[in-house]
């Protein structure tokens, strides 16, 4: 699959669900109206839309939310595409996660043939975490990640940068994934879903962070790349590596090489951009593998050239209306 702007396409990321256990104050609605589930996609039609992808030539899904893991019986998805992992087909099957639900499902994730998982953590204070996530509790997260560390799978702490929440944290979050042996990456919030907070308070270029945690660490260059938008270092003193995420201060859009897949079967070319394909009235009118097939190629050929996030103090209305929790991240 390859785009008008010459980039292959090679990574899917699917949305099982916009719910989720809890409510961070950069990504959700404090009281938030779900989806009714006669709207999604069954996970027998995400399989057939994912297998679709995997003939196009997709090697990288990630399953996200929501929170994927709280979706009854989403362990037979990861086990059918993890079925799919191999020559001609996945090259990896990974899942972001903010971790509430890994306890449960961590030997299973594993077994299914996932290898690396990506864990949202803004803050490893208590009481922080309470209060960015508006009632979660820090103890099961924190469980549920060494459970996946002694399940075998490889670990990276996302946290999402806010000024005068967690600005002060990230010297500490960089010692700490170093002792366990996780990967950190750091992500500037973006101007996503109708949320109450003043997001232009929010706002932290991760140009300061960075030029912060040279004061203590070593930040050495490395070609280092997931197939994801960020920008990684080695950390000299930990060997480690911590990532940064900059839709807002450096458009990464040149080497894009994704598409996101929503719960409900639209198909967004791109985070920032409304511009989407209802796959989901293609797979029920009865559509051929081929036919299919088609639909998605057409999609692919009108993906947009980037996203134009701005934080806008003049405004508080976001970028993009949907919540980054409908769309998957």
């Amino acid at each position: 699959m390859i785009d008008p702007f010459g980039r292959s396409i090679t990574y899917l990321r699917v949305s099982v669900t916009d719910r989720c256990d809890l409510r961070c104050v950069y990504c959700m609605s404090e009281e938030m109206r779900f989806l009714p589930k006669r709207d999604l996609l069954s996970l027998e039609e995400l399989d057939r839309i994912c297998a679709a992808f995997i003939r196009l030539g997709t090697s990288k899904i990630r399953i996200t939310g929501g929170e994927p893991l709280v979706r009854r019986d989403v362990m037979t998805l990861f086990q059918r595409l993890g079925g799919r992992i191999g020559a001609g087909g996945l090259e990896e099957l990974t899942v972001t996660t903010n971790g509430t639900q890994l306890a449960k499902h961590a030997q299973t994730l594993y077994a299914a043939g996932v290898r690396r998982i990506n864990v949202s953590l803004d803050t490893l204070d208590p009481a922080k975490f309470t209060a960015i996530t508006r009632w979660g509790k820090i103890e099961p997260v924190l469980e549920g990640i060494f459970a996946a560390k002694a399940a075998g799978l490889a670990i990276k702490i996302n946290a999402v940068a806010m000024q005068d929440v967690n600005e002060g944290e990230f010297d500490d979050m960089v010692a700490w994934c170093g002792q366990h042996g996780f990967d950190l990456c750091l992500i500037e919030t973006m101007p996503m879903g109708d949320i109450e907070g003043d997001r232009t308070a929010q706002y932290l270029p991760l140009s300061v962070i960075r030029a912060r945690l040279r004061r203590r660490w070593t930040l050495e260059d490395t070609d280092y790349k997931t197939g994801g938008p960020a920008r990684y270092f080695n950390v000299a003193e930990t060997g480690r590596r911590v990532g940064f995420i900059t839709p807002m201060t450096h458009n990464f859009c040149e080497s894009c090489n994704r598409v996101r897949l929503t719960c409900t079967g639209t198909l967004y070319m791109c985070l920032g951009q409304n511009d989407d394909a209802d796959l989901r009235a293609v797979l029920r009118s009865g559509a051929s593998d081929a036919e299919l097939d088609a639909a998605i190629l057409e999609a692919i050929a009108r993906k947009p050239k980037g996203h134009d996030f701005i934080i806008d103090r003049r405004s508080d209305k976001p970028a993009v209306a949907r919540h980054m929790s409908v769309t998957g991240g």
